[in-house]
């Protein structure tokens, strides 16, 4: 008797990318296949962390549901909607983060199922393989202590709890002998790494870059807050990449209160232009139209977003969460005003980033993920897209550009 085909799916953030590999390596009665149209059941891995993240699992979930498919719910979207789309019998089956390991027997016993679990565990096996990557991403904490007023996700996803750090070391150990030379730390808020086990990221880093075979670390999003001493000693380090993603999420003090976050606004300015002399690309998150954004507020966050040295940006427009203190707060900005400052600030930060790739004097060294057309792609240590020209085969490889040419959306390079 043949198994039945099991299809991934994964939405939104590199933990999910880290938690669907887990997922597969306990799947032992089922055929994992690539192809979600030969799948008897699909596992959607859901993200929750605005409105349009909800919507777009929805609208998969009911295109699976009119082809017959069995669906499962795991991610953050099991926390927030699971138990809406299973009384619906939108999904066949919800399994929450705790339960992962159960998933084999829980899609053995076909019933459906709805298990999730609690907001407390620690994953306790390793991943040693992703399909169709050339990094590697290891997750070294899950949750979240901060009390952000506009986040769901400490909500789903719990308090922070950090990893085994010998459990990261030889996930790491593996994964490098495994032929795995970029590592991508992942997380809910990985820089809160180590305060509940007397580590910190920069604790940990430090001996992640020790292991033989280790040529780049790519770091999660990061906290201003959260740079200490530990973690500057860890800047120049060769294997670090030169891009550092630090949460803002607003350049306006009087926003960052109503936020509730822990940075602020001058104290940010002063951070990230040290951290540029240094030769860092810098990168942020941003939410336009939050709640309480005025014209006045809007104005103030304008001219000092130009003072920052960004160079790549994740910004989005407010989408209110149900049951965050933002949902509840009035003075709500149009959807057109929102859309247009967000505009404004991607256009500031596309010109800073060509602006620094035009600037750069040395050699890139990339690390080669696909090929789509006449082009390989790649990303250097800057976290800049690389379009590469060549007779050769050089997927999943290094190569080192000498020359490239800077284009307002990419860099290009012939060899």
């Amino acid at each position: 008797m043949s198994k039945e085909r099991l299809f991934f799916k994964t939405f939104g953030c590199r933990t999910n990318i880290y938690d669907t590999e887990l997922m597969k390596s306990y799947v032992k009665d089922y055929e994992i296949v690539g192809d979600e149209e030969n799948a008897d059941v699909v596992v959607i891995n859901s993200c929750t962390v605005t409105n349009s993240a909800d919507s777009g699992a929805r609208a998969y979930i009911n295109g699976l549901k009119k082809r017959g498919i069995r669906v499962i719910l795991t991610g953050c979207g099991a926390v927030s909607k699971g138990k809406e789309l299973f009384e619906k019998s939108s999904v066949f089956g919800v399994i929450g983060a705790s339960e992962k390991s159960k998933i084999n027997e829980l899609l053995k016993a076909q019933k459906p199922f709805f298990e999730l679990g609690n907001l407390k565990s620690i994953d306790k096996n390793i991943v040693t393989n992703y399909e169709n990557h050339t990094k590697a991403f290891i997750k070294i904490q899950e949750g979240c202590n901060f009390v952000c007023s506009y986040c769901i996700i400490p909500s789903v996803r719990g308090k922070a709890r950090s990893m085994d750090e010998n459990a990261i070391i030889n996930e790491a150990r593996t994964l490098a002998k495994n032929g795995y030379n970029e590592l991508v730390l992942t997380g809910t808020n990985i820089g809160s790494y180590g305060k509940d086990t007397g580590s910190s990221l920069g604790r940990l880093l430090q001996n992640l870059g020790r292991i033989p075979g280790i040529r780049r670390i790519r770091l999660g999003s990061i906290e201003p807050s959260q740079i200490d001493e530990a973690f500057r000693e860890i800047l120049q380090e060769s294997w670090l990449e030169r891009h550092l993603h630090i949460a803002l999420q607003h350049t306006s003090q009087a926003m960052l209160t109503i936020m509730r976050r822990r940075n602020t606004a001058f104290r940010d300015i002063e951070l990230f232009n040290e951290l540029a002399d240094m030769g860092f690309a810098l990168g942020t998150d941003f939410i336009v139209g939050h709640p309480g954004e005025s014209d006045e507020v809007w104005a103030e966050a304008v001219a000092n977003f130009k003072k920052f040295p960004l160079t790549h940006l994740h910004a989005f427009a407010y989408s209110p969460r149900s049951g965050t203190h933002s949902a509840t707060l009035k003075n709500e900005i149009r959807g057109d005003i929102a859309k247009s400052r967000l505009k404004i600030l991607k256009d500031i930060v596309t010109q800073n980033n060509f602006k620094f790739r035009s600037n750069i004097k040395k050699p890139l060294n990339v690390l080669v993920e696909q090929k789509n057309g006449a082009f390989y792609e790649g990303f250097d240590e800057f976290y800049n897209k690389v379009f590469i020209k060549t007779n050769r085969d050089i997927l999943k490889e290094w190569v080192v550009l000498e020359r490239f040419e800077a284009k307002m959306e990419a860099n290009y390079a012939q060899i």
